[in-house]
């Protein structure tokens, strides 16, 4: 029997290449994410572990510059007491921050966010060991600054040009003294690292004379742990000392966890992929084993049991997916590496290092593509082993009866009730609903694949008298070959329904999202322009307020700064803004006068006020971030809103108990709105600096929606591979029913349906399939965005559900294009026909 499953592989290999290029695909996507991951995490870590490959100790400080009553990190007295400790060859301070480097265009270069600055520290033969350099030499003046290797080039610098730098203070002109490359993980994913004088960099980052942290090396065979014991002893407040491997691993694990959710989110649509070809496999079995009903009776006839027909089917699945899995595997190693030139088109540098394969991979590729592909011709390899021995005396199928049919539907529209009944119970649940949906979800899906038989011949009977009239005689015959067989039909639609119920769910999410932060920023938002660091996180100067208040045009500005009150027992978050903030955020007053803000003043949101049992006129007792403490009144009460916070205090309160504000972000209006040249009066009051960005209301609107538009494209590039094996499905049951049909089709060319009709016909067949799977797709995906945004609109303020219909357009003209693609070849085998040769076919 295995040499019969054998022999029925090698005899329709045409027949089953898509059932191989569904495993393939979805296998590929497995073994690649596992190869990509694993190789990536080795890479991370042996950077990681090149870090602290000479440190024996690592000394790291929690201190701020602003902390008068503690030490802000290790003073040089203490880092020559750990170098003078038995066992250190040497002991490197380190101190750290924002920097970020112009280019001859005077734009920032580098990722913003992983733009940084750092200490030359040279031993006593001149060189730091944590960085060579392939041009010049450190800095060791104050005027003199080395930069790494990418930045260099990207902005085209050669030692002894000028170089303007940005930290958080204005910008500074310095001479490049050197070249470098490094190791450093920041720089690796697309920012810059700027090396000023230590003396420079203590006064930038932290104070004269300190330190954020200390490496300590060992001697040959000196003992790290012993080491570390003696530093304890030596640390400051707020300080910490773990050994270099301790840290190496450390990293290791927080590297692995990172990874672990890349890796989980790209095996999620690899399951897809997987769960879409199960349709295709399944497809394309049910047709061989129903083209071979003859063959399979007569094998029974002549002594064959049940189980041996059943694994004979179970056999052939077996040498399919063993094939597709070896393949599928060598794919996933070039996606592998794929990914890795991907990642780098967007500005991130991996670390170098080798393809990892480790067992993981190859086990999985094989037993995922086997296990699928057995799995999916299961119920095939059932029906084979029913065909009855006299089924090999006629031609005729065995046709599903009626008795299936109905235990078929009435098990499919039960299991769908049940799971669109979770899912608006999930919706009326609130936020707490998400899983009750996602369950509901899979039982609907699942539900609604059984019944799509059942479904598709009212469906597609609503569009047959077009296709009869438009197209005539093979708009009439697709119609009906359609629906001849409702469960291939259901099937083959099935694989395109998944895909777009998760693409069409996504995108009424995504553009529903999107509109409800546009409108949120359109209509609260007064200001003409936002200002930020481009590095995320980091903090303005307080200079920049005056700056931008003094620039020609500027009619307000306000910083949002963030803090904290403590009000009697409880801490209070509080942003500082100034009397001007009305001018530039909507602010509803509910009960006094915002002007308040200019007499020193508290103005509180009406709904916190009315937790607190707070109104206009009370008198609030508050500890200030320095401990001092004082009494606050609360000036007006106004409406909530999310742009701005539920309690606003006058930076002028703020700022006296605060050594350097932390100021995120500035709002400014200007007279008669953004223009070209207003923005570079603000450009020009900043001193051109490179690390601040400029956002005006459209800018605004782009980053939010802009964040939501990537995330939706990743999305629908990662579930592509579902809608390619949903086209190869199209492909496979048309070209098998073309292959079943030989004689039919031998016969209306024979009273006169020429070729052209011929084609129409099938194309037509291959559209209407898509397009009845394309509805129930956007249809159940839409479902399911409607469900899961009751569980979301409460954290959304004006969350309204948007269908994005231009887009549902785009869904149905790509899936008719994918119906006018998959019929081209079986279009064409139909047409070639010869139609003598095909009436005698059997």
């Amino acid at each position: 029997m295995f040499k019969t499953a054998l022999r029925n592989v090698l005899a329709h290999k045409a027949r089953l290449l898509m059932t191989v290029l569904a495993v393939v695909l979805g296998v590929a996507f497995v073994s690649g994410t596992l190869i990509f991951t694993d190789t990536l995490g080795s890479a991370f870590r042996n950077q990681s572990s090149k870090s602290y490959d000479k440190v024996a100790v690592a000394v790291s400080s929690y201190g701020s510059a602003e902390d008068t009553e503690r030490e802000p990190g290790v003073s040089a007295r203490t880092l020559q007491k750990m170098a003078a400790l038995d066992g250190v060859a040497s002991a490197t301070g380190r101190v750290d921050g924002f920097a970020g480097v112009a280019g001859t265009d005077g734009k920032l270069i580098g990722q913003g966010w992983a733009n940084k600055g750092g200490n030359f520290a040279p031993g006593k033969d001149g060189k730091d060991p944590s960085y060579t350099f392939v041009q010049g030499s450190g800095p060791v003046r104050d005027d003199q600054i080395a930069l790494d290797k990418e930045s260099a080039d990207k902005g085209e610098y050669a030692v002894g040009d000028s170089v303007r730098v940005a930290t958080n203070g204005p910008v500074r002109t310095y001479r490049l003294a050197g070249v470098f490359t490094t190791e450093d993980g920041q720089v690796n994913a697309g920012g810059s690292l700027v090396l000023f004088d230590t003396a420079v960099a203590q006064r930038l980052y932290l104070k004269p004379g300190y330190f954020q942290n200390v490496n300590l090396a060992a001697t040959p065979g000196a003992d790290a742990q012993k080491i570390l014991d003696e530093v304890r002893p030596l640390l400051p407040k707020d300080a910490d000392a773990k050994t270099g491997q301790a840290l190496a691993d450390q990293e290791a694990k927080s590297i692995k966890r990172a990874l672990s959710g890349l890796n989980q989110m790209l095996l999620v649509f690899a399951g897809i992929a997987l769960f879409v070809g199960i349709f295709l496999i399944s497809n394309t079995f049910t047709m061989l084993v129903a083209q071979r009903t003859r063959e399979l009776a007569l094998m029974r006839a002549v002594g064959a049991s049940r189980g041996q027909v059943r694994r004979s089917v179970l056999a052939e699945a077996l040498v399919v997916g063993a094939l597709a899995s070896v393949i599928g595997f060598g794919l996933g190693l070039g996606l592998a590496t794929g990914l890795r030139s991907v990642i780098e088109m967007f500005g991130a540098k991996m670390p170098a290092g080798p393809l990892i394969v480790t067992a993981t991979p190859v086990i999985a590729s094989l037993a995922v593509g086997i296990l699928v592909t057995v799995v999916a011709a299961l119920l095939p390899a059932w029906r084979a082993a029913k065909i009855p021995p006299v089924a090999a005396m006629n031609s005729v199928h065995g046709v599903a009866t009626t008795k299936s049919l109905v235990v078929r539907n009435s098990i499919g529209g039960v299991i769908t009730l049940g799971g669109a009944a979770a899912i608006v119970a999930g919706a009326a649940t609130g936020k707490d609903g998400k899983y009750i949906i996602g369950a509901g979800a899979f039982f609907a899906l699942i539900g609604i694949i059984i019944l799509i038989p059942l479904l598709s011949r009212p469906v597609i009977a609503l569009v047959r008298p077009g296709l009869s009239k438009v197209f005539g005689v093979s708009g009439k015959l697709a119609g009906q070959n359609a629906v001849r067989n409702p469960r291939r039909t259901g099937a083959t639609a099935s694989a395109l329904a998944i895909g777009l119920t998760l693409v069409t769910g996504l995108s009424v999410l995504g553009i529903t999202i999107g509109t409800a932060i546009d409108k949120m920023t359109t209509d609260n938002l007064k200001a003409d322009y936002l200002v930020q660091m481009a590095a995320g996180g980091s903090g303005l100067d307080p200079e920049v307020v005056s700056s931008l208040r003094k620039a020609p045009g500027v009619s307000a500005v306000s910083p949002k700064q963030p803090s904290y009150l403590k009000i009697g027992d409880s801490e209070q978050s509080v942003a500082g803004v100034t009397p001007d903030i009305d001018k530039l955020i909507k602010v509803e007053p509910v009960s006094g006068s915002l002007a308040a803000l200019g007499r020193g003043q508290l103005v509180v949101d009406d709904e916190t006020a009315a937790k607190h049992g707070w109104k206009a006129g009370s008198k609030l007792p508050v500890e200030f971030a320095d401990k001092k403490k004082g009494e606050l009144t609360i000036g007006a009460t106004y409406k909530k809103s999310e742009l701005i916070d539920s309690v606003l205090v006058p930076t002028s309160v703020l700022d006296a108990h605060q050594n350097k504000p932390y100021i995120p972000e500035v709002y400014v209006k200007v007279d008669g709105g953004a223009s070209s040249a207003h923005e570079k009066a603000l450009v020009d009051a900043l001193g051109q600096n490179p690390a601040i960005k400029f956002m005006d209301r459209q800018d605004i609107r782009n980053e939010a929606g802009g964040m939501i538009n990537t995330m939706l494209n990743v999305m629908y590039g990662l579930l592509a591979m579902a809608l390619i094996i949903a086209v190869l499905g199209v492909i496979n049951t048309l070209a098998m029913s073309v292959y079943e049909r030989q004689q039919e089709i031998g016969m209306l060319r024979a009273i006169g349906l020429d070729r052209r009709r011929v084609k129409t016909m099938i194309r037509l067949e291959a559209v209407v399939i898509s397009l009845f799977g394309a509805v129930i797709g956007i249809g159940l995906g839409s479902f399911l965005a409607w469900a899961i945004g009751q569980t979301i609109k409460e954290s959304i303020p004006g969350y309204v559900l948007v269908m994005p219909w231009d887009r549902i357009a785009v869904f149905l003209l790509l899936a008719g294009l994918v119906g006018v693609l998959a019929a081209m070849w079986p279009a064409r085998s139909a047409a070639k026909l010869n139609m003598l040769t095909a009436i005698k076919t059997e």
